[in-house]
């Protein structure tokens, strides 16, 4: 019973709990199934459990994947702007979350086919050489997930644009954006194999004015060469080659 117990008390409400992540702390695969047949745990999917009475919370499936997995699906964009209080257009009560994981990404059948607290949309794309870098803990309730930095989280809402994200709340939201650390921008630029999203991003930064921006040293940043259209019949800048609404021009 002491090892039920510690189970019990040391499993967050909500945490999605992998079988083979419990065989790895001590918990082998008949001791799991005593416990389901006792009524203390419940299965969601082949491989995945949650405690008796939990809710099904996108979050504690989120850091399973990330913890138990070590899957670097996360929650970004937008919605992690929105939970770090860079932005006033979505709150976590909103219907749809946005969740980025690198390309190759395969998903677990719990994962998909059960119906979470939150809707999401995921986005596979892999813009970073290093898919790891400037993630940040996020707490839902007693539930630590990693999330996109602002910074991240732009970059990633640029990777959208033109078709999936509009460039005019990308730049409303870089609007918001003063206080960025440039070392991690300067990092994240440097990491960034989006020409698009570097071009973007940069233009925008000037554009908005931020104090943090003349400390970002191009010369260090690959922008490729050549124009990028990004909407038709629209106006070129010259500096970032882009082809972008006139009125984001002016």
């Amino acid at each position: 019973m002491a090892k039920l117990n510690k189970l019990m008390l040391a499993t967050p409400k909500g945490l999605v709990l992998l079988s083979s992540w419990l065989v790895s702390q001590g918990y082998p695969y008949e001791l799991q199934q005593r416990y389901r047949i006792g009524g203390w745990l419940k299965t969601i999917g082949k491989g995945a459990m949650i405690k008796s009475g939990d809710p099904l919370m996108l979050s504690g499936a989120l850091s399973a994947l990330q913890f138990q997995m070590k899957s670097n699906i996360h929650l970004g964009g937008r919605s992690a702007l929105a939970l770090k209080g860079n932005t006033h257009y979505l709150q976590l009560g909103s219907p749809e979350l946005t969740l980025f994981a690198p390309g190759q990404t395969v998903l677990p059948l719990w994962f998909v086919k059960n119906i979470w607290d939150f809707d999401y949309r995921i986005f596979k794309q892999s813009i970073f050489v290093n898919d790891h870098l400037e993630m940040t803990a996020f707490i839902d309730g007693e539930i630590e997930m990693n999330i996109s930095s602002p910074t991240r989280a732009l970059m990633e809402c640029l990777a959208l644009t033109p078709k999936a994200f509009s460039l005019h709340e990308a730049y409303e939201l870089m609007e918001g954006l003063a206080t960025l650390r440039p070392t991690k921008v300067q990092e994240l630029l440097e990491n960034c194999h989006s020409v698009k999203v570097k071009r973007l991003f940069l233009y925008f930064a000037e554009r908005a004015g931020h104090a943090w921006f003349k400390y970002i040293d191009q010369s260090k940043i690959n922008l490729g060469s050549g124009n990028r259209s990004l909407t038709p019949n629209g106006k070129l800048v010259p500096k970032y080659k882009l082809v972008l609404p006139k009125e984001l021009t002016e």
